[in-house]
């Protein structure tokens, strides 16, 4: 069975989807099989896909509750499978928690989407109590911009939550947007700066991986 990481926050708007798609494609990159799954009703990650003719990465939709054996039966082959979950539906997310090995949680340097948080971590905690501590869950700080008082207040607030948070994530830059629209990723820019963190990013979630 290939990891699964499931890139999770109920708040809309979180960078989930280009952290889903960008980690996606560093794994890649990196000489692994990777599958992207949208299970987002809305078929951001698709509409991605579609935008590139599916030229980047296999993108599948999968949007019920029947997420972990729909996984298991299509997933064979795969090193990693990447979850872009969904908004706003607790079902939906607990399914992608359910399959899960690491749980990214994007958070932007805002308290609303601090606050936001809540209902998932309590939604991942519960699973955690009844299988042993899996799966892992971390933040990962969405969209922050640099040098700011803010971040580390974020960083403060997230604490309260019980859960680590990866010292690597994206920043606020024009790049992830300006690339999205034509179903690509950073990595289709050679040497713009949104590169390292992506693979750092990577390359830190890939040693919590066991």
């Amino acid at each position: 069975m290939p990891q699964v990481i499931a890139v999770l926050n109920q708040k809309g708007g979180s960078g989930k989807t280009t952290i889903a798609t960008n980690l996606a494609h560093a794994l890649k990159l990196a000489k692994s099989k990777v599958l992207l799954v949208d299970s987002d009703p809305q078929g951001s990650a698709r509409d991605w896909n579609e935008a590139n003719q599916g030229q980047v990465l296999p993108v599948v939709g999968l949007d019920r509750e029947t997420l972990p054996t729909d996984l298991i039966a299509i997933s064979g082959g795969y090193d990693y499978v990447v979850i872009d979950g969904a908004p706003q539906i607790a079902k939906l997310a607990a399914a992608a928690v359910k399959c899960a090995d690491l749980v990214l949680i994007p958070v932007q340097p805002s308290p609303f989407d601090i606050w936001a948080t809540a209902d998932l971590v309590e939604l991942i905690k519960t699973r955690q109590s009844l299988t042993d501590g899996k799966p892992l869950a971390v933040f990962v700080i969405s969209r922050a911009i640099k040098n700011t008082k803010l971040s580390q207040e974020v960083n403060e607030a997230l604490e309260g939550y019980g859960l680590p948070i990866l010292l690597h994530g994206t920043s606020q830059r024009v790049i992830y947007p300006t690339v999205a629209v034509t179903g690509q990723t950073v990595f289709s820019e050679a040497g713009n700066p949104a590169i390292e963190e992506i693979e750092a990013l990577a390359q830190e979630v890939l040693e919590l991986l066991p």
